[in-house]
């Protein structure tokens, strides 16, 4: 395999209501635009990268019922190798993007009814997770980094394990929720990253970009894209595809700085926003260039 996955498989129903407010009760509300794809942070994140050009194999949720076999197919289009772990009901989401934000509803199915499958890591360079599968994402963190495999987490929020897991992280890129959850600043979150033996470290604050910490440990601001409010569609799921995308730049041009990785998956990201539901968001290479040439960095506003 090139790379290994591992997430929690969604089916994701986003739409847009326009101006009409949800309805309650026996309201009835036509949406404007619907779209039906993947989802799933770590999912999504390995669409991406398989599009931008290496497939990954993903170890992901999937039931024995049509949305599954839905999910099965949609990756075999992108050349993803599924390993399934065995669930009783697919899981679906329904987003609902607005103003730049988005509301989401989760049906969740994470009883897994089967142990962790056993995968041969021999070709892998890469493994990125986002904290589901906690039993999985310890035992193949672990493995990867006995093996010297570059490793990745997602950190969207607090987990039962997400402390014991970043001693096994490379590449750890979390959300301003996790500073939340946590009672820490984004400094404050870096310094934590940095402690847990993570060489690279970020914390993701939406508009105003990025702060991170390089390989030799110097704080760093990345600025998000300036892409005009206008063009803003759906913002659900550019997190997962920034992911996807740094993996992919790490993995393909292993050679080049961190820095180069995170301004190509801000590209990616740029792209995401301005499409509606997760498989029209996700870019090509030629995507992610042209919206790097087509927005300038947004300027940070005086505190």
């Amino acid at each position: 395999m090139d790379a290994l996955f591992i997430g929690q498989s969604y089916i994701d129903v986003t739409f847009l209501t326009g101006e009409e407010p949800l309805p309650v009760g026996d309201e009835k509300v036509v949406a404007q635009d619907y779209a039906i794809s993947f989802g799933g942070n770590a999912v999504t994140a390995a669409f991406c990268c398989a599009k931008l050009g290496i497939a990954p194999d993903l170890l992901a949720s999937v039931a024995d019922d049509w949305l599954g076999r839905m999910f099965v197919d949609m990756a075999a289009k992108y050349g993803i190798s599924v390993h399934h772990r065995k669930v009783r009901e697919s899981s679906l989401s329904f987003i609902m993007p607005k103003g730049g934000r988005r509301a989401i509803v989760r049906c969740r199915d994470d009883e897994y009814l089967h142990p962790v499958p056993p995968l041969h890591l021999e070709g892998c360079r890469g493994l990125h997770l986002d904290g589901h599968q906690p039993d999985a994402a310890m035992h193949y963190a672990r493995a990867c980094r006995e093996a010297g495999i570059l490793t990745s987490l997602d950190g969207g929020g607090l987990r039962a394990n997400t402390h014991d897991l970043l001693a096994f992280i490379d590449v750890a890129v979390v959300a301003e929720r996790l500073c939340e959850q946590m009672e820490l600043t984004p400094a404050e979150m870096l310094d934590y990253l940095r402690g847990r033996g993570c060489a690279i470290g970020g914390v993701t604050l939406g508009v105003d970009g990025m702060v991170w910490y390089d390989e030799t440990g110097t704080r760093r601001h990345q600025p998000a894209l300036d892409v005009p409010a206008g063009r803003v569609v759906d913002t659900n799921g550019a997190g997962d595809i920034f992911h996807g995308s740094y993996m992919y730049s790490a993995m393909a041009r292993p050679e080049l700085p961190w820095s180069e990785h995170f301004a190509f998956a801000r590209g990616a990201s740029s792209h995401a926003i301005q499409h509606l539901g997760n498989e029209a968001s996700i870019p090509s290479l030629a995507d992610v260039e042209r919206a790097r040439d087509s927005f300038a960095e947004k300027v940070r506003q005086a505190a």
